[in-house]
């Protein structure tokens, strides 16, 4: 196969084709910043957005098979249903429960989840280089959030404490970190009392998201002072819930970090080569910056 792009960048006879599935995904950065990856190291590739309702989840698994499509970022709302159609789950995916990347090896598909190891890469590097004893408050028990905790657990913290509005699911995921970590669930109304305690809060719904940008999980007045507020959202850059938290004397740390870096991984997993993250950040910096 010519894995590199012919001199003049077109798109051509050898090119391997990527994508990013959601629903909703017109708003999704990857496209830019992957095709952003490709052209700095030379991989004749291409990556757009597929925009799948989750009816149409199984055909698209066949097209990708059909069509040699070579990798796939999963985004909400397909974390969790598009393991069923896994020929292989990577354990940590498969511990986690949830996948938001694909390899297809030559037909064989195999899920990994690069957003919790993502992550925590951006929480240490711009925020807390240290998560060992610190209480932590993870706001959502979706796919983003499964990943997530499940790393975080490895960084040996003293207590995780997963909130959501229905505690199902909350506690489903405290019982998976059994043996990892010290995990508890509770619902929205115990949210004030445990952000009270918290080193580290963690936004990982979709609240205060491109357009309702006026919205926030919780309010700023739980944080204690120097607590680190930590939002997965990455449009706007610094959502309402961060803006009021550094208002309240607490640190920021916005999305755009794991972002990049579960894209990063992603990229590695695919083609076997170091992503050139600088780059990828500075597009899409430049992309969320023009609006």
């Amino acid at each position: 196969m010519n894995e590199h792009l012919p001199e003049s960048g077109r798109i051509d006879s050898h090119t391997v084709l990527y994508g990013v599935i959601g629903d909703p995904v017109r708003h999704s950065k990857s496209p830019i910043m992957m095709n952003r990856a490709f052209q700095e190291t030379g991989i004749n590739g291409v990556y757009a957005a597929f925009h799948i309702t989750p009816d149409k989840l199984a055909d698209f698994v066949a097209g990708v098979k059909a069509m040699g499509i070579r990798g796939v970022n999963v985004t909400i709302p397909h974390k969790l249903d598009i393991m069923k159609h896994m020929d292989h789950i990577d354990p940590g995916a498969e511990a986690i429960g949830a996948v938001n990347t694909i390899v297809n090896d030559n037909g064989t598909l195999i899920g990994y989840n690069t957003d919790g190891i993502g992550y925590v890469r951006s929480l240490k590097e711009e925020a807390e280089p240290s998560i060992e004893g610190k209480k932590i408050v993870v706001i959502g028990a979706g796919g983003a959030s499964r990943g997530i905790v499940y790393a975080l657990a490895g960084e040996r913290p003293a207590l995780i404490t997963i909130a959501n509005r229905t505690e199902d699911k909350a506690l489903e995921l405290a019982r998976a970190l059994r043996g990892k970590a010290e995990a508890r669930a509770i619902t929205s109304e115990h949210l004030k009392e445990a952000c009270r305690q918290a080193d580290i809060v963690i936004n990982t719904t979709s609240v205060g998201m491109f357009p309702k940008t006026d919205e926030s999980p919780v309010d700023a007045s739980w944080l204690k002072e120097g607590a680190v507020a930590s939002d997965l959202i990455y449009n706007p850059m610094k959502t309402k819930f961060l803006q009021d938290a550094e208002s309240a004397g607490c640190r920021s740390h916005g999305g755009l970090g794991m972002f990049i870096y579960q894209g990063a991984y992603a990229f590695e997993y695919w083609t076997g080569r170091t992503a050139p993250a600088a780059a990828m950040r500075e597009t899409v910096l430049a992309a969320l910056q023009s609006g």
